[in-house]
């Protein structure tokens, strides 16, 4: 049994890691790398295998940077199963589709560009059709029912309490009269969180492989994240201006919703027009209300409220698929709250809100996640004055908060909770992915003061028999 780190090693996008067991070879995760444009085509087109000899792709959840590469997969050439937990398959689903629509709109945008420069045109990285072919190869399996492998190896999801139908994926072999347990923890949520279950806790692990997003860092909590959301909210409407909040449209923003939900019927913050603009995180809101069986009791005892309809639906909040409607929003006069995808500011409709926006000294720009090296989000949080938006430059004026606690990443404390809890049944070895190089050495170290007996920091390519 070895594995190799080929994706989000040392770094926090593009996860994917190749596994070969008994003959057969499984991928687990195939995602997006996201950073600066010739880095991300460069980096994406090219696998580091023959796509046609990987036998199946395990998927821990449907953020892009876990899910977002398998249509270039399967345009390469894979035929295989992608086994997916239903949730995630179905957000999958429109997400993919969503991921071609992007990268279509954001080509043509450079290509007239380029075009006006005299410049060739550039292609994007999959078509819809793309898309559409890999959705046709997912197989949903719920959690804790064991996939087979190969001979003397089963697969199961548990439950990573990060996103909708996110999973840790458990992979237990017998071989040579011995038994071992592996854990890919995907990424790894936040126990007490809203809406989703906490991490399920899996016994008796001999491996684990472990994000490490926020392996230096401690995030405030779910109550204080909620009150610096009111403060930045009264702050920014006491100057007439407009909260733009990039979000990812899977988990985050209908975390948003529910909270400002909360806040509005506890009269907390003013009735403000709330708007949706993202094609996909409409889709996906629908998506969370077909799976309640992924919900915490908070939220079930939310919508038993008799003031409350709809969990992710309240009286002055709008979901907007239209691109006029959307478009409508930059003429908006009045204080409003418009959170919009994609979460690190790299693509999709958040561009032409940050453009139209971010000159505006009433504005703020507003951070709930986390933001990734070279991305537009991660110039705006580190402080950046000057930033380039669609070739180019704008000087930000608007005010940029930022907000950790809505976080769906366990913490550093929480990570090495988890790993305390864990390790109660034997856990011999650890080896730190999903996290920027200092992230990942740092939780590297405080496992082996815990006293973890084999800890590792793989490199990019790395492969381990295990």
């Amino acid at each position: 049994m070895r594995i190799q780190f080929l994706g989000a090693v040392r770094n926090v996008t593009g996860s994917r890691h190749r596994l070969q067991i008994a003959g057969k070879t499984i991928l687990l995760d195939c995602g997006l790398f996201q950073g600066r444009r010739q880095d991300f085509f460069d980096r994406n087109q090219r696998f580091e295998f023959d796509p046609t000899t990987v036998d199946m792709v395990l998927l821990s959840h449907a953020h892009i940077d876990h899910s977002g590469n398998i249509p270039t997969l399967v345009r390469q050439g894979f035929a295989g199963h992608i086994y997916a937990t239903p949730a995630t398959m179905d957000l999958c689903s429109a997400m993919l589709r969503d991921s071609a629509h992007v990268l279509a709109a954001d080509v043509a945008y450079v290509n007239k560009k380029r075009a006006r420069k005299g410049e060739p045109p550039v292609h994007p990285l999959y078509s819809l059709d793309d898309a559409l072919e890999a959705v046709e190869q997912f197989l949903g399996v719920g959690y804790n029912r064991p996939i087979p492998l190969a001979d003397g190896a089963t697969a199961t999801f548990r439950d990573a309490g990060h996103i909708l139908g996110s999973a840790m994926i458990e992979i237990a072999v017998r071989e040579n009269g011995r038994n071992l347990k592996v854990v890919y923890s995907g990424d790894l949520g936040r126990p007490g969180l809203p809406i989703l279950r906490d991490p399920y806790v899996v016994q008796d692990v001999d491996t684990l492989i472990l994000e490490s997003t926020y392996g230096d860092r401690t995030h405030d909590s779910p109550s204080e994240a909620e009150d610096q959301l009111r403060r930045v909210i009264l702050e920014t409407v006491n100057r007439g201006g407009k909260i733009i909040i990039p979000a990812f449209a899977v988990g985050r923003t209908q975390e948003l919703v529910y909270a400002l939900h909360r806040l509005t019927l506890a009269r907390k913050i003013p009735e403000l027009p709330v708007f949706v603009d993202s094609p996909l995180a409409v889709n996906v809101t629908e998506i969370f209300r077909l799976h309640p069986e992924c919900y915490d009791r908070e939220i079930n005892a939310f919508m038993e409220r008799a003031d409350v309809e709809d969990a992710f639906g309240f009286r002055r909040l709008r979901y907007i698929r239209d691109v006029e409607e959307s478009k409508a929003l930059n003429s908006l006069k009045q204080p409003a709250v418009i959170i919009s995808a994609s979460g690190m500011c790299e693509a999709g409709r958040i561009l032409h809100h940050l453009k139209n926006n971010i000159e505006d000294s009433r504005n703020t720009i507003l951070f709930v996640g986390f933001q990734a090296e070279q991305t537009l989000g991660r110039k705006l949080v580190d402080g950046w004055k000057k930033v380039n938006i669609f070739g180019e430059e704008y000087t930000v004026r608007a005010a940029v908060e930022r907000i950790d606690g809505y976080s769906a990443h366990a913490d550093r404390n929480e990570l090495l909770d988890y790993v305390r809890r864990v390790r109660q049944t034997g856990l011999r070895r650890v080896f730190i992915v999903h996290g920027e190089e200092a992230a990942s050495l740092s939780l590297a170290a405080a496992l082996k003061e815990m006293g973890v007996p084999e800890v590792h920091v793989p490199m990019p390519g790395d492969t381990v028999e295990l």
